[in-house]
């Protein structure tokens, strides 16, 4: 959106610009606004704000579904107008921190737990309403319960971490959400793949109890 509206942007991904912005307010009487959060304002026309009433109607249902789903990764999900070509993205509070920042702190031997964990707030997710993707989850959100829809939901979200500049929370899972997708893909069978992984039933408590007291009884 920034692109279409030819606005430029200003990229900092040096370590040492996430601690200069925020003694750095203004430059020559302009405010610095860091686009990745919220609270970004573009204008809009007349039509462009009822387009935006309509869209957020519109999709309502979905970012309820959305949100049931990924439940405290996000705080909330949102219609997005900052986003064109992609699905969805993820933005941080307007006083938390940025990706970049939340990086150089993951990395910190001796940082502080307590604000990290408070700076480091949850994310909105926002998604595009034009998108080919949000516009068919947008038909399945009758049905919640879908594993499908849950899946897909998911992996829209860790997607949007790499994307939006953050680390995955997990990675064996979001491999194995792709592997399924891609069965799905090519028609395979997955419930076979389940059962097989599944590792062999243990002895029951009750039969390793009489173990223990067959062998007591011997030593008697």
């Amino acid at each position: 959106k920034l692109r279409r509206k030819d606005i430029e942007v200003l990229f900092m991904v040096d370590p040492i610009d996430e601690y200069s912005v925020q003694q750095l307010k203004d430059y020559e009487g302009k405010k610095l606004v860091c686009v990745t959060k919220e609270g970004l304002e573009l204008e809009e026309t007349p039509e462009e704000k009822k387009k935006k009433e309509e869209l957020k109607a519109a999709n309502e249902s979905l970012c309820k579904v959305m949100k049931d789903i990924l439940g405290e990764k996000v705080e909330k999900v949102v219609v997005s107008m900052r986003v064109v070509d992609s699905p969805c993205c993820l933005v941080t509070n307007e006083y938390g921190w940025s990706a970049n920042m939340e990086r150089i702190m993951k990395a910190q031997a001796l940082r502080d737990a307590s604000s990290f964990s408070y700076m480091q707030s949850k994310k909105t997710m926002e998604i595009n309403p034009d998108h080919a993707i949000i516009a068919e989850l947008r038909k399945k959100c009758d049905n919640p319960a879908d594993a499908t829809l849950k899946d897909l939901v998911l992996m829209l979200y860790e997607t949007a971490l790499l994307t939006s500049g953050f680390s995955l929370e997990d990675s064996a899972s979001f491999s194995a959400r792709i592997y399924r997708m891609i069965k799905l893909g090519l028609s395979i069978d997955d419930t076979g793949d389940i059962a097989a992984d599944l590792p062999p039933l243990e002895s029951t408590g009750g039969d390793a109890a009489g173990g223990e007291q067959n062998e007591m009884e011997e030593v008697d």
